[in-house]
């Protein structure tokens, strides 16, 4: 069936069922950012697949609800399907739950599987449907009905994490995660996102591409913790350790059972923005709503993960480096393909030692492919490489010492002259934000703007934030900060800039049909000098890799602007040139040169 067919389909299950829209959100039971294929309902209903957006399917209409990054995309990929791109944060363009609230006739029914929407939303309906008695039925997966050969949950094995790698026990983060939840008055905590539960027992798994996570949910009290997973991915070495402090196993399923059982007179800590909905509606106790206390715990890494993330950035940069070469040598002498290119830094990730698996999709596009912000190549639209274009890789690996996250555009052959100033511009860009001094107490949305400024003054910008945080063997985008001027609710970015974060400067610009320029550098928040204004804060650098001098017009650039520069491709050079061949070292050199 072709995706027309199978809105028909659905909307034929529909009508059987009494429900005048079904909403069909990316997500899986935990609210992950990626999902794993068994998940993948809004790609299978739409053919859009893309990491982020919702399909709303009516009787007689359909919209797919995504954000700047998919724009172009979106368009190309619902063509035929009868489903209209609702583009997010433009125009007048409705919320869906404004969308929801006009298209729904009074007394009307909106349904939707409630563990695969957030609490907050599926809240966000209740409100605005109840003003024309609309009913949400949220126990209906119509989805798995219509999806025949849909794929099975991973069955893949988990690892521990040793403390070397992790830096702190479960039992201290379990100690510390107690303490806050007596900090909220209550004595139960419902962990139900991912990374949260892996972070704090200090185990990983296999149970979405590229993120080492695991299908599990926890309910941590003050004296034992409940683990929901499937038993036969756990080796004996995590039972031993989850022995030790206090887990309980039960299977993965049971939570939703087990949950009614909660005392009345308990409290239960929860995050709305980390809980599905139908989780939340069989809670039967006190509810204190608050942040998951993990969040920023995880996102402020000890000094053993920042030891072992700059380590993993050495690592990736000598790949990144080796496979700049390959591509600046090699494309016009064999035959080179997105995919292909793709297949190859693979390759070249996994000959360092550590390395566990890629840790996002490779987004390897080349010329006008490049205009969609987070495109990646199929067999389908896969091209060959070519000169007198830019070639963009926002691509990264998973090592044990950690994740890493890095863009490079490449320029192949010669471009014209405008390209050069808008690939400079970028660059300005990106090291404008990474030499920010500021004091302590700023969030992501005051220093956003040193990392627009060049490419606003092009009366350009890009459609998207200009940094996230990145996890440790966790989410590649981690909350609770990042880098963007306007507020998006579902981003969780509220929180102010914290020593020991580790977070991605990515600006941008993109030309739709033509090419698209991102350079992409992590940083760690670090403590500077603390006086009588209060205490400074500064980005400490941990990619290095060569930013391709053959689309830098020096002239546009400031003589500080180029000073940065000439000294990152200095620390680029005596980092990574040890480990390269003679000839890849000689063509560093010429790579990494003063401009």
């Amino acid at each position: 069936m072709n995706a027309a067919e199978r809105v028909d389909k659905l909307r034929s299950l529909m009508a059987e069922k009494n429900i005048d829209a079904y909403v069909v959100p990316t997500a899986d039971f935990h609210q992950s950012e990626y999902v794993g294929e068994h998940f993948k309902a809004r790609k299978f209903i739409t053919g859009f697949s893309g990491s982020y957006g919702t399909a709303v399917i009516t009787k007689d209409d359909g919209g797919l609800w995504t954000d700047g990054r998919y724009f172009f995309q979106a368009e190309n990929q619902l063509a035929g399907s009868g489903i209209r791109l609702m583009k997010m944060f433009v125009g007048d363009t409705p919320s869906i739950a404004e969308y929801l609230q006009a298209n729904i006739p009074e007394g009307g029914t909106v349904g939707f599987d409630g563990r695969v929407l957030s609490m907050g939303e599926g809240q966000e309906y209740e409100k605005a449907l109840s003003a024309k008695n609309i009913n949400i039925n949220y126990s209906e997966d119509l989805i798995d009905a219509i999806w025949e050969e849909r794929p099975s949950l991973s069955k893949k094995p988990a690892f521990f994490l040793e403390e070397k790698y992790s830096g702190e026990s479960s039992a201290s983060k379990l100690s510390r995660v107690r303490k806050a939840i007596a900090e909220h008055g209550a004595d139960t905590h419902i962990i139900a996102s991912l990374d949260d539960v892996c972070w704090l027992l200090n185990i990983r798994g296999d149970d979405i591409d590229f993120f080492p996570l695991l299908l599990s949910y926890a309910i941590v009290t003050m004296d034992k913790v409940e683990l929901y997973v499937d038993d036969a991915k756990l080796n004996d070495q995590i039972h031993e350790e989850l022995a030790k402090n206090k887990v309980t196993i039960h299977p993965y399923n049971d939570i939703y059972e087990d949950i009614k059982k909660l005392g009345a007179d308990s409290t239960a800590l929860i995050d709305p923005m980390k809980m599905n909905y139908a989780l939340y509606k069989n809670i039967p106790c006190n509810i204190v709503e608050a942040a998951n206390p993990t969040i920023l715990m995880k996102a402020t890494k000890n000094n053993v993960e920042l030891e072992n993330i700059k380590e993993a950035h050495i690592k990736d940069g000598i790949a990144i480096t080796k496979f700049m070469y390959w591509i600046k040598n090699r494309y016009d002498k064999e035959p080179i393909t997105e995919l292909s290119s793709a297949a190859k830094l693979t390759e070249l990730r996994a000959a360092q030692e550590g390395y566990i698996r890629d840790s996002f999709e490779p987004l390897c596009a080349f010329a006008d492919h490049a205009a969609m912000m987070h495109y990646s190549p199929s067999k389908e639209s896969d091209v060959q490489l070519k000169s007198g274009a830019f070639f963009l890789n926002d691509t990264g690996g998973g090592y044990y010492e950690g994740s890493t996250d890095i863009t490079r555009t490449f320029v192949l052959g010669s471009v014209d002259q405008q390209m050069k100033k808008y690939f400079t511009a970028v660059v300005r860009a990106m090291m404008r934000l990474s030499r920010a001094r500021f004091l302590y107490g700023c969030y992501g949305y005051n220093l956003d703007v040193l990392a627009r400024g060049p490419i606003w003054d092009l009366d350009l910008d890009y459609q998207c934030g200009t940094g996230h945080g990145v996890g440790y063997l966790g989410n590649i985008h981690e909350a609770p900060t990042g880098f963007r001027w306007y507020v998006v609710p579902s981003k969780n970015e509220h929180h102010q800039l914290e020593e020991g974060m580790v977070i991605t400067d990515e600006p941008g610009i993109y030309e739709d049909g033509q090419f698209g320029i991102r350079i992409e550098n992590e940083f760690i928040v670090r403590k500077g000098t603390k006086n009588k204004y209060g205490q400074f804060m500064y980005f400490e650098t941990v990619t290095f890799a060569p930013i391709d001098l053959d689309g830098i017009d020096p002239e546009e650039m400031s003589r500080d602007e180029r000073e940065w520069l000439n000294q990152y491709h200095k620390d680029v050079y005596e980092k990574i040139g040890p480990h390269l061949t003679d000839e890849e070292r000689e063509w560093l050199k010429e790579y990494t040169r003063e401009i």
